[in-house]
C-alpha cells in the first residue's frame, strides 16, 4: 500500500509503542507526520537508540502525547531525557535486540527508511542495521520511506517488499555528520593509540575526534580489519590506501563489518552496493563470543571519566545522563579475550572548561559502564596507563601519571587521603 507520510500516520494510535529507525536511516517525514497529530494521540510511547535529524516528538509540549524511552541518547533528545520528559533504558546492545524478538517490548509500528527495492523486489535498511531489523521483524505494522538516497547495503538488512506494510515515497538527503577538526590534545592521543596497535589487529573504534584522531595515525600500518558496531569516514583513507584489508579477520574475512555507519555522504557512497561492507544485527556484530574469535582486537573506546582505581563512567556526567552504555562493554570484553587483543579506554586528560578527567572517584549519581576489572589500557595526551593485573595502589600512581599536570598535584593528595 502506498501512501503519503500523513495518510500513514493515521495508522498510529494512542498507547502504541513505535519505534524509530536508528542514526542517519530516521525517516524525517514520517516522524514530522506523527509528530503533528499530537493533539490527537495519548500515551504512545517512543523506542529508539540515538537518531539524527529532527525529534519534534520530544518537544516539551508533546510530553503528554508521546513518550520518549531511548536506549542510546543523542544529542536531539538529550534535553528531553535530562529534564525528565524522555527516560533512558540501560541496556548492553549486544542484548538490546532481544527486547523485541522476546517480545519484553512489544512494538506495534516500525517507522524506517528503505532503499527503493531491486529488480526481486528487495530493498534494504541502508545505514543502520543495529536494533532495527529485530524492531521490523517483530512490529504488528511496518511504515517505510521509501527514499532513493539510502545506500543499498549487503548483509542481514535486505527486506523483500512484501514485509513492508505501507510504502512512503519521499526522496530526501540521508542526515550527515561532519569530520570534526582535530586538536593537538586528540592529536597526541591518537598517536598513543596508534603506538598500541599492532599489523593484522581488528579494530573496533567509535565516532568523534579520538577515534578519527587514532585513524588519522595509522597509514602505515598493514592487513588491519574493522569489526565494529559502527563506523564513520575515518575508515576511508585506510581503505583507499590499502591498510584495511581485512586479511587476517576470522568472521568476515576480507570484509568490514558494522551494524550501523554515520557520516558524511561519501561515507554512504562506500557502503552502497559494496561487498566489502557487511552490515549485521548487534546481536551479532557485539556478541562478545563472536568477537573474540578475531585476531588482536584493539576496542578503543571513550569515557566521561575514570576514578583513580579504574572505574569507567561512559553514560552520564553525575546523575544527567548524556550518552549511553553502548556497546562498550561488549567490545572491551571481546577485545579481553581476543589472542593479543587490546582494550583501550582513550580520553582527553581534562573537560573542556580545565577539569581533571581522571578523579578520585566518580561523580555522585554516575554509573559504572566499565568495572575496574574489565579495564587494561586508558590512554590521554599524556600517555599510556596500562592498568590490567596491577593493584589500587599500583593504579593510581599509573593514573596520575597521565592526569594533566596541573591536576596531578591534587590527585595525589586526594588519593593519599582516600587509599592511605
Amino acid at each position: 500500500m502506498i501512501q503519503t507520510a500523513k495518510e500513514a500516520a493515521t495508522h498510529i494510535r494512542s498507547n502504541d509503542n513505535v519505534f524509530i529507525h536508528s542514526a542517519a536511516a530516521a525517516p524525517q517525514q514520517l516522524v514530522k507526520a506523527m509528530s503533528e497529530r499530537h493533539e490527537e494521540l495519548n500515551n504512545v510511547s517512543i523506542y529508539q537508540i540515538h537518531t539524527e535529524g529532527v525529534a519534534p516528538y520530544a518537544d516539551l509540549d508533546k510530553q503528554g502525547s508521546f513518550k520518549v524511552k531511548t536506549m542510546f541518547v543523542g544529542p536531539n533528545l538529550r534535553n528531553s531525557v535530562q529534564n525528565g520528559t524522555g527516560s533512558y533504558i540501560p541496556i548492553f546492545l549486544s542484548e538490546a535486540s532481544r527486547l523485541f524478538r522476546r517480545q519484553i517490548i512489544p512494538i506495534d509500528v516500525a517507522l524506517v527508511t528503505v532503499s527503493p527495492p531491486d529488480k526481486h523486489g528487495y530493498c534494504s535498511l541502508g545505514t543502520s542495521i543495529d536494533i532495527s531489523l529485530a524492531a521490523m521483524e517483530s512490529a504488528k505494522l511496518v511504515i517505510a520511506q521509501v527514499n532513493k538516497h539510502m545506500p543499498r547495503s549487503h548483509g542481514e538488512g535486505l527486506i523483500h517488499i512484501d514485509k513492508i506494510d505501507i510504502q512512503v515515497e519521499y526522496d530526501e538527503a540521508i542526515p550527515e555528520i561532519a569530520i570534526p577538526t582535530l586538536t593537538p590534545e586528540q592529536i597526541a592521543i591518537g598517536e598513543h593509540v596508534a603506538g598500541l596497535i599492532e599489523d593484522g589487529a581488528t579494530l573496533q573504534m567509535g565516532i568523534g575526534a579520538i577515534p578519527n584522531a587514532v585513524l588519522s595515525c595509522l597509514g602505515n600500518h598493514k592487513d588491519l580489519g574493522v569489526h565494529s558496531e559502527m563506523f564513520s569516514d575515518g575508515v576511508l583513507p585506510l581503505v583507499e590506501k590499502g591498510v584495511i584489508t581485512g586479511r587476517n579477520k576470522r568472521k568476515y574475512t576480507g570484509m568490514m563489518l558494522a551494524a550501523f555507519v554515520l557520516g558524511t555522504k561519501k561515507l554512504y557512497d562506500f557502503i552502497d552496493d559494496n561487498p566489502m561492507v557487511k552490515m549485521c544485527d548487534f546481536e551479532y556484530v557485539n556478541k562478545t563470543s563472536v568477537i573474540r574469535q578475531n585476531p588482536k582486537v584493539t576496542a578503543i573506546n571513550s569515557a566521561v571519566e575514570i576514578d583513580l582505581t579504574g572505574q569507567v563512567c561512559a553514560d552520564s556526567i553525575g546523575s544527567k545522563i548524556y550518552s549511553g552504555v553502548g556497546g562498550q562493554m561488549d567490545f572491551i570484553r571481546g577485545a579481553s579475550l581476543s589472542e593479543g587483543g587490546k582494550p583501550i579506554i582513550a580520553l582527553p586528560s581534562t573537560t573542556k572548561r580545565g577539569e581533571s578527567k581522571i578523579v578520585p572517584f566518580l561523580r555522585e549519581g554516575a554509573g559504572v559502564v566499565t568495572t575496574r576489572a574489565h579495564v587494561h589500557y586508558v590512554v590521554t595526551e599524556y600517555g599510556v596507563a596500562y592498568l590490567y593485573g596491577k593493584t589500587i595502589e599500583e593504579r593510581v600512581k599509573l593514573l596520575i601519571n597521565i592526569a594533566h599536570p596541573a591536576h596531578r598535584e591534587e590527585l595525589e593528595k586526594s588519593s593519599k587521603l582516600l587509599f592511605g
